[in-house]
C-alpha cells in the first residue's frame, strides 16, 4: 500500500497540472536582478549568458550557492522542484540548445595564465578575480558598461562553473557584454586553457576578501543615558559636528503616524548624515538609501533613558555585499562613538 502511495504521489507531482510554475517562480525571485527576460540589470543579462554557453547543473548550483558577498544570494528555501522549474524557464531562452561538457579537468599553466590573466582580464574581473564594483546599477558602475564583470575568486562561481564551461565563454565571449571572444582576439586556444587553470587555482587560495561579510550578532546598537530624554537629544546633536556629521532634524517617533497631539513625547528620533559618506555608501550598493539619512532613536520608559540605532555591521550581510564592509564597519564605530559622547 505504502509503495502504491509513492507511485501515486510522484505521478502526480510529475503531472503538469501539479508542475512548478518556472515563469512564475522566475518573476519572483529572478526578474528584480535578471529582467523579465533576462536582460539583466543588477544581476548579469541571463538571455545573453545561457544561450549555448552555461548548462542546467550551473544554474542550479547557481541558484543554490548565489556568489557570496557578491550580491546574489543563495536559495536556499526553494525546492528542488522550483528549482529545476526556474532552470527550465531560463534555458527555454536559449531555444532547446542547452549546452553540455565533459566533466574533465582543462589542464593549463596557470603561472602563464596569470599573465594572460593580468593583461585580458584584471580591468573587468578585478586583479584577484573579485568582480566589478558595485551592484550593477547604473548609479554603481560606470555607465558605458551594461553589466559589471561577475566576481570569479568566488565560492559559488568556482563550485558552479566547469572548467570546459569557462573556457567555451573565453572562446566564443558573450554576446551584448564587454566579454569578447578571446580566440578573435588573437590568444590561441593553449592560453585560454592557461587562463582556465589559473582560474581554477583560486580554489587553493582559500575565500577571497571580496567573497566574506562582516559579521555582527547585534541587530541593534542600545547605550544608556544618564541624562533625561531632552539633554540626551541635545548631547547627540552636539556630538554629531565632532563626528564629521551634520544635523538634519528631530522629531518624535510617530510624527506623521499619528495626530499631532497624540504623539508620544517620550520617544525622538534624530536625523542626521555625512554628505560624503551617503554619496560612497549610494554608489556601493543604492539599496543602503533605505536605511539613509543615518538616525538614532532616543526612548524614555520607565524613568530610563535609552538610545538605539539600527546597527550598520548588518547591512553588507544584510545585502550579500562586501564592497559595504569596511563602510559599515567605520559607519558602526561612528554610531558608537556619538552615543558615548552623549553620555557624558
Amino acid at each position: 500500500m505504502k509503495y502504491f502511495l509513492a507511485l501515486l504521489v510522484a505521478a502526480l507531482t510529475a503531472s503538469p497540472l501539479f508542475a512548478a510554475d518556472g515563469a512564475k517562480l522566475y518573476a519572483q525571485n529572478c526578474a528584480a536582478c535578471h529582467g523579465d527576460r533576462g536582460a539583466g540589470g543588477i544581476g548579469v543579462p541571463l538571455a545573453s549568458v545561457i544561450n549555448r554557453l552555461v548548462t542546467d547543473d550551473y544554474l542550479k548550483k547557481t541558484i543554490r550557492q548565489g556568489r557570496p558577498g557578491r550580491v546574489m544570494p543563495a536559495f536556499g528555501t526553494l525546492t528542488d522542484t522550483e528549482v529545476n522549474a526556474i532552470v527550465r524557464h531560463v534555458q527555454s531562452w536559449a531555444g532547446g540548445a542547452v549546452a553540455h561538457y565533459p566533466a574533465t579537468a582543462v589542464r593549463g599553466d596557470g603561472a602563464h595564465g596569470k599573465a594572460l590573466f593580468d593583461k585580458h582580464c584584471a580591468a573587468c574581473h578585478g586583479a584577484n578575480g573579485e568582480g566589478g564594483k558595485g551592484t550593477g546599477v547604473t548609479l554603481s558602475r560606470p555607465r558605458e558598461l551594461p553589466i559589471m564583470a561577475p566576481a570569479l575568486h568566488n565560492p559559488g562561481f568556482l563550485a558552479s562553473a566547469n572548467d570546459h564551461m569557462v573556457k567555451n565563454v573565453l572562446m566564443k565571449g558573450i554576446q551584448g557584454t564587454p566579454m569578447v571572444s578571446f580566440l578573435k582576439a588573437g590568444l590561441s586556444e593553449k592560453d585560454i586553457d592557461d587562463i582556465v587553470a589559473f582560474v581554477r587555482g583560486f580554489e587553493k587560495e582559500g575565500v577571497a576578501e571580496s567573497a566574506t561579510l562582516v559579521s555582527s550578532d547585534e541587530p541593534a546598537l542600545i547605550v544608556d543615558s544618564p541624562h533625561d530624554l531632552n539633554t540626551t537629544v541635545t548631547n547627540i546633536k552636539n556630538a554629531l559636528g565632532g563626528n564629521n556629521f551634520v544635523f538634519i532634524r528631530e522629531q518624535t517617533l510617530d510624527d506623521g503616524l499619528v495626530a499631532k497631539e497624540n504623539e508620544d513625547p517620550h520617544q525622538h528620533i534624530v536625523y542626521f548624515c555625512n554628505f560624503g559618506l551617503l554619496s560612497e555608501a549610494l554608489r556601493t550598493d543604492p539599496r543602503v538609501g533605505l536605511f539613509l539619512p543615518c538616525r538614532i532613536t532616543v526612548v524614555e520608559q520607565g524613568g530610563k533613558v535609552k538610545m538605539m540605532a539600527v546597527n550598520p555591521k548588518r547591512l553588507s550581510r544584510l545585502f550579500n555585499n562586501s564592497e559595504l564592509n569596511k563602510m559599515c564597519d567605520e559607519m558602526t564605530r561612528m554610531y558608537r562613538a556619538i552615543m558615548e559622547d552623549a553620555t557624558l
